[in-house]
């Protein structure tokens, strides 16, 4: 699309927008107070990923309390526990400021009940406005944190000070919301109440039933419940108000989803049907007999090859469970056919490695493969581009790459698209366009928990292949302290004396100044004088043939040990590396952990997994090392992980683009999401182009959760 085209598109879109959300679609610089500054504070608050945009005044509705500060109870200055947020009704007993010339020493005004006396402590504030403030004399109710210096209780600058006799404009509950540097929490609460008051009357789009079965209350009322509570468990995340504002989110995740899946199917598929014949030679060229796993699979991604419908299908497979042979096998099968396949994968180093693995095979079977990333220049470039358009090219490995302008297909029967999660809505269409509605299939080595499947790509049929292959060796995994470093560089010698291979994995590339961490280069240098030449470094900020030579090395044995980054972390395959050391594996996820140690472990030898973390470790810190020591299971740890930190880091969305969630916790709200898949999906089967009232009231709702690429789907056809 031309950027023209591109900017037209857009503007078209922006138009067709319900004029009813323009109050919030308003930048949040149109508020009472919020200037260019506050307006980049508040963008590190709301939960949305702008994209670089501007905060809007929606956005700040999403903004959701994680307490309430109550102040229902009165207590006794003595009964109030030091540190507490405490609520006290006094009366001023005498004012103290500061001795003149004293610089900046306090000014206390003293107050007391039955029971103590408190000094209520002011820095740099003016005199006679405390005066007017707190007079003497005065009945008081003040709000703030009670500290004990000395056994002798002080409130420093406290929140509210109402006198006793107007005692309701105190407010009784106060939501606490999450803020950042240079943010009070005044200031936010201002602006998320200026959002409140410009919601507009939006018109309902949850089915009645529904709503009446879950209590769920309207939108405007789930708003107001959690930022004006009027008791704290109004702001749990499993009261109605906030199991409503998630169901509409999951409800216009799943709605975009099902219209994309609609439109991915609405062109007719075409039946795939072989012989067998190219499949045979594969097999008969392998080393070994597939899993039943892989067999059951490879039925299923046959059965939907076969069909007039296009295969939309996600396989899902543990680290090490044979995913590529799987692919391979049904790229034969489109090849019997007479098409051409394609398989993306998110790096240039996991593509390469893909066509060192499959070309040798596809060659048995007289299948020409080929990789294309942005690496290939010149007369290689052309000559692979004059393959895939003429045919001769059956099988092309590459990066986003395949899919971009001047890259024509003769007959792009099947997309595969390989760690799926890296790549969103936009990447799929732009492949399907490339052939006449090939077959999908996507793979993913990341064990997803079926809430996390639902939520990332809706209703797709799921291949599982939960067995390792034969041969392969449990990983066995331990945990040590920096500290014991010198102890662990003494065993990699003895390992790499026996003619072992090492990856020591570090969470950087270079050291930050932000971040006191151990990088990849630093490693590098210090283990250097220990192993000399048999030390190799691989990070992503190498050009891609250093890379290539630094993997080559490594897998040719001229190097014994590999420093890296998370570069490795998917699809690199030296089967015999025998010993990974992930450093800093506190700073990591547990999923990123599992497919990191999923780099050893892939030949018949006894494996381990170094986990080195810096004392002292947090509490979700403690729990992820040990799940890594109880459990190679991908699919309990991904369980785990999703306890730990949340659907969104889980599937790296905070960086893939693809939307993480504002309100929705899928721990706490999973049983919703089921219920907005067959809500989405009955509406869809009703009025598919989203034209009836609640059809009308969707769409509403798909542009207040930023899901317009769905609407743009329905005005495409």
């Amino acid at each position: 699309m031309s950027a023209f085209a591109g900017g037209f598109f857009r503007t078209k879109v922006r138009a067709m927008r319900p004029s009813l959300l323009d109050p919030l679609f308003a930048p949040a610089t149109a508020l009472d107070g919020v200037g260019p500054r506050l307006a980049g504070l508040l963008a590190n608050v709301v939960p949305a990923d702008t994209g670089g945009r501007e905060v809007r005044i929606g956005d700040l509705l999403f903004v959701l309390p994680h307490s309430v500060i109550d102040r229902r109870q009165r207590l006794r200055i003595a009964d109030a526990p030091d540190g507490a947020l405490v609520t006290l009704e006094v009366t001023v007993s005498r004012h103290q400021p500061p001795p003149r010339g004293r610089g900046p020493a306090p000014y206390r005004v003293f107050a007391h009940d039955d029971s103590d006396e408190i000094a209520l402590t002011f820095f740099h504030a003016k005199g006679e406005w405390l005066q007017k403030a707190l007079p003497e004399g005065e009945r008081m109710l003040v709000s703030g944190r009670l500290e004990r210096f000395n056994g002798r209780p002080s409130m420093v600058h406290p929140d509210h000070m109402v006198p006793a006799a107007r005692a309701e404009e105190l407010p009784a509950l106060e939501p606490v919301y999450p803020l950042t540097a240079g943010l009070s929490a005044k200031v936010l609460r201002r602006a998320v109440a200026g959002a409140l008051a410009r919601l507009p009357d939006l018109p309902e789009w949850l089915d009645p039933e529904l709503a009446r079965r879950h209590s769920f209350p309207s939108l405007r009322m789930a708003l107001h419940r959690l930022h004006e509570p009027a008791d704290p468990l109004d702001i749990d995340p499993d009261s109605a108000a906030w199991r409503r504002l998630a169901y509409d989110e999951l409800l216009a995740g799943q709605l975009a989803l099902a219209l994309v899946r609609a439109k991915l199917r609405h062109v007719c598929g075409r039946p795939l049907t072989g012989d067998g014949r190219l499949e045979g030679a594969i097999r008969a060229a392998l080393p070994y007999s597939l899993t039943s796993a892989q067999e059951q699979a490879l039925n299923e991604i046959h059965a939907d090859l076969a069909s007039e419908k296009r295969m939309l299908r996600l396989l899902q497979g543990d680290v090490g469970s044979g995913k590529t042979v799987v692919a391979l096998l049904a790229m034969a099968r489109a090849a019997e056919a007479g098409g051409q396949s394609a398989l993306m994968a998110p790096t240039e180093i996991l593509a390469r490695q893909h066509l060192a693995t499959i070309a040798p095979l596809a060659a048995r079977a007289g299948l020409r493969a080929a990789v294309l990333t942005g690496r290939e220049k010149g007369k290689e470039r052309a000559e692979i581009l004059e393959g895939l358009a003429s045919g001769d090219i059956h099988i092309v490995l590459g990066t986003h790459a395949l899919f971009q302008e001047g890259v024509e297909y003769r007959n792009l029967a099947l997309a595969i698209v390989d760690e799926q999660h890296r790549f969103g809505v936009h990447q799929r269409l732009a492949m399907t366009a490339k052939g006449i509605a090939p077959d999908m299939l996507v793979m993913t080595a990341t064990p997803i928990p079926r809430t996390l499947v639902l939520t990332a790509f809706g209703d797709m049929d799921v291949s599982r292949l939960t067995e390792k292959p034969a041969g392969r060796q449990p990983i066995q995994t331990v945990t040590l302290p920096l500290e014991r470093l010198s102890e662990l560089v003494g065993r990699m010698e003895r390992a790499v004396a026996e003619g072992q291979k090492v990856y020591w994995i570090c969470p950087l590339v270079e050291e930050s100044e932000e971040v006191k961490l151990m990088s990849a280069e630093d490693r590098f240098a210090s283990l250097k004088p220990v192993f000399g030449d048999r030390i190799g470094l691989i990070h992503g900020r190498m050009a891609g043939r250093d890379k290539d030579e630094a993997m080559r090395a490594f897998k040719d044995g001229e190097t014994r040990i590999l420093v890296g980054t998370t570069v490795i972390e998917v699809g690199v395959d030296v089967p015999d590396a025998t010993i990974i050391v992930i450093e800093h594996a506190e700073r990591f996820g547990l999923a990123q952990l599992h497919q990191l140690r999923g780099r050893v472990g892939r030949g018949s030898k006894a494996s381990s997994c170094v986990l080195l973390y810096k004392e002292p470790l947090g509490l979700v810190a403690k729990q992820r090392l040990s799940v890594m020591r109880e459990t190679e299971d991908g699919f309990r740890i991904s369980e785990e992980d999703l306890k730990l930190r949340g659907e969104g880091e889980l599937l790296g969305t905070r960086q893939s683009g693809m939307p993480g969630f504002r309100v929705a916790r899928l721990e706490r709200h999973g049983d919703l999401l089921e219920i907005a898949r067959d809500d989405a999906r009955l509406v869809l089967e009703r009025d598919p182009e989203l034209r009836s009232e609640r059809g009308e009231a969707l769409r509403v709702l798909l542009y207040l959760h930023g899901r317009d690429d769905a609407i743009r789907l329905l005005r495409a056809g």
